[in-house]
């Protein structure tokens, strides 16, 4: 049997992964303050068992006004820097898998309750809400507050707020960190035209509209050294006038000329009027137009659940990863199913040695 494509090893950059499967950042919507806890310990230290080539730590604000929710986690002072380093310490003593940080700012998508709380906005006036900025003074819907449009300081905070993540996260030792430009948060809402009204350098052409987010990456390139940086791009509205597969192929380009390793393509989250055909691997053809437009690695995400599905996506050149969200909250062992099933090898930690089945008699690498 041909070696299985998703089992092959990949280096980017400072990073050695052992295969193509990426988990994704999943926020948990648990932090204290910002600061992780013993929840983000238990989450962290079970996925860093899964057998995947990279974890991804949730979108992680950069300030306390861009989490999504008060109970988001954080990187933007003292507390929550050390909180992040002792759950790192706990995973890192007992797994080698390389770790990655989203670096986040919710934009006007900010100061909401968690999803199962309803996920409504927190009005700016009201207990635990504040006051959202975004490029634009448009809201999301018309339920939510409009947020305050970013004026020449405020743009100047947000660029200091990803400079000084970026360096605690070198600090802790994070292998990579991932720009977060997806998902209708504030560097998307700067790049695509529903939601970036601006008439000065940061707004109206694409060139405009790409300005803030590539000066975002700028910035974190310097401040994160040597180490990885990818981007995770949203690459399309799937609204009428929003942005186009073809911006966000050109904007990937200009990422890979600023010093992106690489991209990992979603699509959706700006607009409540979205229509998305969902689907198995409904975001794969954006992202083989990524990479056909690119010459660092792509990570593809959404609805791949199946082995063989996954395996196809990496062995036809349409993407070089695979991410996966809720389908390893739910299977937190993918990695070592998919493995049984592509006839590859899985390192799993030593305890774990004696579980393998006998019909994988060969599944398991000491």
């Amino acid at each position: 049997m041909a070696q299985a494509q998703l089992f092959t090893p990949l280096r980017i950059r400072n990073l050695e992964l052992a295969n193509r499967i990426v988990i994704a950042p999943m926020c948990q919507y648990s932090a204290t303050d910002g600061c992780m806890n013993d929840w983000h310990l238990t989450h962290l230290g079970g996925l860093a068992q899964s057998g995947a080539g990279l974890l991804t730590i949730e979108a992680t604000a950069v300030s306390p006004e861009g989490r999504i929710t008060p109970a988001d986690l954080g990187l933007y002072d003292d507390a929550t820097e050390a909180a992040m380093g002792r759950v790192l310490e706990g995973v890192r003593k007992w797994s080698d898998m390389p770790i990655a940080l989203q670096l986040a700012h919710a934009g006007r998508k900010a100061s909401c309750e968690a999803p199962w709380r309803g996920g409504r906005q927190i009005a700016p006036d009201a207990a635990g809400g504040w006051q959202t900025v975004a490029p634009s003074a448009l809201a999301f819907d018309p339920e939510t507050v409009a947020p305050t449009a970013l004026d020449s300081e405020g743009l100047q905070r947000i660029r200091d707020g990803f400079a000084q993540a970026a360096r605690r996260a070198a600090r802790l030792g994070i292998d990579a960190v991932q720009i977060h430009v997806a998902h209708g948060y504030l560097l998307h809402t700067f790049l695509s035209p529903l939601s970036n009204h601006r008439t000065d350098a940061y707004g109206g052409s694409f060139e405009n509209r790409a300005r803030f987010p590539l000066e975002i990456l700028d910035i974190v390139r310097e401040a994160f050294a040597d180490k990885a940086v990818s981007v995770r791009i949203s690459a399309t509205d799937w609204v009428p006038g929003g942005l186009t597969i073809d911006e966000t192929a050109a904007f990937s380009a200009l990422a890979e000329a600023r010093g992106a390793d690489a991209i990992n393509v979603s699509t959706g989250g700006l607009h409540p009027g979205q229509k998305i055909p969902l689907s198995p691997g409904y975001q794969v053809p954006f992202a083989r137009a990524v990479k056909a437009a690119t010459n660092i690695p792509v990570v593809a995400v959404g609805l791949i659940t199946e082995a063989e599905h996954a395996e196809a996506i990496v062995a036809t050149g349409d993407a070089d990863m695979i991410g996966l969200a809720r389908g390893i909250l739910y299977d937190p062992r993918w990695p070592w199913h998919a493995a049984a099933h592509l006839g590859a090898q899985i390192k799993p930690a030593p305890q774990y040695l004696r579980c393998q089945p006998a019909r994988y008699k060969s599944l398991f690498v000491n």
